[in-house]
Formats: C-alpha cells, structure tokens, sequence
C-alpha cells in the first residue's frame, strides 16, 4: 500500500488572503493527504527549504499577486539548487492561459486557474506524487544523513519500514537529550517550541523539531500545520523541523517517533523536542522516549486539585505556565507549586513577549 499523499501548500510572497489556500488544504485533507500549510508571507528560499526538511511529494504554491511568472521560475531553480529538482511544483492563482505554456517550460509540472474543478487538483497531485514515490522505492542508492536532502529522506525510510531499512547509520558525535513537550489543545505549544529552539540555536545548539498532528479518522488525511508557527524567512540550517502525522497511533505521538529521533541524533542534533498532538490526562506516551518532559498549562488551567491528579502531570520532569502574559499567572503559578511535593522546576514563559526563556534554556543546556 503507498503511503498517503504529502504535500505543502504555501503563499509566496506579500498576498495577505489566504482563504482559497485553506480551502485546498481542507479539500486535500478529505482526499486522504498529508497537508503542510505554512501560512501567509513566505519567501521561496523558506518554503524550497519546508519542502526539503519535510520530504513532500509536491510542493504547492498560492499566489494572487501576479508575481507567477517571477516567483515560480525561483522556486524551481532554488530546487535544483539543494537537491530535490526531482520535486513536483505547481501552482494555483489568478494565472492568464498565456502564461501557462511559459510556466510549464519553466518546469512548473501543473498550473491551475480558480475555475479548476478541484477533482482535477487532486487527481493531478495524486499522479505526480505517485510518480515520485515510485522513483524513490527504486532509488537504491546509499542515504547520506549528514545532507539536509539525505537526513529528509532517511527519515521517511524510517516512517515507512524502520530504521533498520536504512543498514548501520553513524554514531552520534557528541551527547543529546530528548525533550517531550506536551500540554491541552491550545496552550501554544509550536508557538513556544518555536521560541525555545531559536534560543538554543543562540547558545549554538543544533535543534530538531519532530511535531505531531493528528490524523482524520475518517479520510485518513491530516493537516500538520506546526511548521507554520515555528519557521522564519530565513532558513537556518541548525534547526530541522519535520511533521508526522499520528496515522491512527494513540497517546499522542507517532509508532517512529523513537527511530526518527536516533536518526536526527545521529545526523548531529544536540537537542531533539517531540511535540505531542493537544493531550488530555491519559495521553503520556511521551515518556517512554524522552529524557525530559514539559508539560505546558495556560493561566487558569486548574487548580491545586487538578495538578495532583495522575497521569500526565506525573510524568512531567518540568512545568512551564504559557502565555504567562495573560491575567491569573501568578495564581496558577502558585497553586502548581502548592501542589507539587518535589523539586520539579517550573518556569513562567510568554512567547508572544519572549520572558521567560533564558532559564529554561539554560536548564536545557546544563543537561548537555
């Protein structure tokens, strides 16, 4: 059986109107695909190196500015530039029929009108993605993990058939630690993370980013959009995000998220954070594959009651109060501490202000 349909979908440029972009994303993720939406304002160079990290099938762009004949030549050639020219890209927008001969000789693979009907979207994603994945099964050739492109790949080998597909891989360079960060739907998660890993990348850490999005018990599709709160304009090497969906797996990770981990750690990252899907009490997974676990609550999430109960505050190694920004931190701080009868730290962060960070980081640190 081949695996679901992965694709990004991205807007380019300065359009600030993406509801036809959701709109496909939506329609896509009822076709039984994994969708990587990353949001408004991207440059081509942060959105090639998306589609790079996440070793996408297809990589889709939205434009609305009349820009196509500019923009889609760059993403091609940005492309060929790191190593995926074998990558489909196709783009949708208010683009003139003339324009669609000169786009295709640009390597654009498909060029869609908003009068597409969307069976025709998908119908062509679907054979250009089947096309992809059949040149990558016959691709016997060896997995370099110390390339961005190699590591990408590598570890969708890991998704589909485990680490053991990929023979020895190398030892680790230097020591790592695994931080699980979990916490309710809402409380901010990829907003922190994204925060969190930009502070360690100044302290001259490498970061990997495994985050989890659930997938659709009906259609099997998913939108994993975590990325789009984490990535910046300027793609940073020392920081890797890559997005897996659940594919039916409870507790709120995915069956590989233990290899792929090995697998970043061999390829040379110092800390490795797993981002759980939006947990509840019972969602504590997590524990069996990091050596610490954050467990982020927002201002008024509980009381002193609540934070006693078992399950997923006992297995937390550290509290961080979210959003501390907000009215009623200082008592949530306080009822925590009162409720704990140990020495786990606790720390109020606001990612929307960037407080609280530094000693976070700095415990994070001390561990390497």
């Amino acid at each position: 059986m081949d695996p679901p349909v992965r694709i990004i979908i991205a807007k380019i440029g300065l359009d600030g109107h993406d509801r036809g972009a959701k709109l496909i994303v939506r329609n896509l993720r009822d076709a039984g695909m994994e969708v990587i939406y990353t949001g408004l304002w991207k440059t081509p160079l942060a959105t090639v190196h998306a589609a790079l990290q996440e070793d996408v099938d297809v990589l889709g762009i939205s434009l609305l500015s009349a820009a196509h004949m500019t923009i889609m030549p760059e993403v091609v050639r940005l492309c060929r530039e790191k190593g995926i020219a074998e990558l489909p890209v196709i783009v949708g927008g208010i683009i003139p029929d003339e324009d669609k001969e000169p786009l295709r000789a640009a390597g654009v693979a498909g060029v869609f009108n908003p009068g597409t009907p969307m069976d025709t979207i998908i119908g062509t994603i679907r054979d250009l993605a089947q096309q992809r994945q059949a040149a990558e099964r016959d691709d016997q050739s060896p997995t370099d993990i110390r390339s961005p492109a190699g590591l990408s790949r590598a570890l969708s080998k890991v998704a589909r058939n485990g680490i053991a597909s990929l023979g020895a891989i190398p030892t680790a360079d230097s020591a790592a630690i695994r931080i699980g960060v979990t916490g309710p739907p809402g409380v901010g998660k990829s907003t922190f993370i994204g925060r969190m890993a930009r502070a360690l990348r100044d302290k001259g850490r490498r970061v990997a980013v495994i985050a989890v999005d659930p997938s659709s018990p009906i259609t099997g599709g998913s939108v994993l959009g975590d990325r789009l709160r984490m990535m910046s304009s300027e793609p940073d090497d020392g920081l890797f995000i890559r997005s897996f969906s659940t594919a039916g797996h409870a507790g709120g990770l995915t069956p590989y998220c233990d290899d792929s981990a090995k697998l970043l750690i061999a390829a040379g990252y110092d800390v490795v954070v797993f981002e759980t899907v939006g947990a509840g009490q019972n969602d504590t997974e997590v524990r069996h594959i990091a050596d610490e676990v954050l467990l982020l609550l927002m201002p008024g999430a509980g009381d002193s009651v609540q934070f006693v109960k078992a399950g997923i505050v006992e297995i937390a190694t550290g509290f961080v109060v979210h959003k501390s920004d907000l009215p009623g931190s200082d008592t949530t701080m306080r009822e925590l501490r009162d409720a704990l009868d140990d020495q786990r730290p606790i720390w109020a962060v606001s990612s929307l202000r960037g407080e609280g960070l530094e000693p976070l980081c700095e415990w994070i640190d001390q561990h390497l």
